[in-house]
């Protein structure tokens, strides 16, 4: 667990669904690779050092001084981990020509990051109900096969 800014936390998730959603819509596909860079180093240096929330922290933050909140950073580095092995996958396909594939599964991301950013991250969500062993069939399933 860790403290990060309620407000540079917002500001991570709006931006990064605003940046996705102007990539699907006007086509760009630099705006779909700075996605992936978010989100991948996002992941590497876990949501207290993501680049949007440092961003945050050095400009607006020095300004707007807010509550923060508690995050779950095992639970967030692994919604990271899947934003970016998502858009990676679509810099991929938009990269090597497959440019249709590639704009659909980036309208899908963004989707995902709109939900996501309405604070109901699917990704977080499914990494504690995988960890904590029960609150989904899949992770009692898994749970009642250990031997004990």
């Amino acid at each position: 667990m860790t403290l990060v800014e309620t407000a540079g936390f917002a500001f991570c998730r709006y931006s990064v669904m605003i940046i996705v959603w102007l990539a699907f819509i006007f086509r760009i596909k630099e705006l779909v690779l700075l996605t992936f860079i978010i989100l991948l180093f996002s992941a590497i240096f876990t949501v207290k050092y993501a680049p949007m929330v440092v961003i945050w922290r050095y400009s607006l933050g020095l300004i707007i001084k807010g509550k923060k909140e508690v995050l779950n950073v095992k639970a967030m580095r692994f919604a990271h981990m899947l934003g970016s092995v998502l858009s990676g996958a679509c810099v991929i396909l938009l990269y090597s020509g497959l440019d249709y594939a590639g704009w659909i599964l980036t309208g899908i991301l963004a989707i995902m990051k709109t939900i996501s950013a309405l604070g109901f991250c699917p990704a977080s969500k499914l990494y504690v109900c995988m960890s904590s062993g029960g609150c989904c069939a899949i992770s009692r399933k898994i749970n009642s096969n250990k031997p004990k």
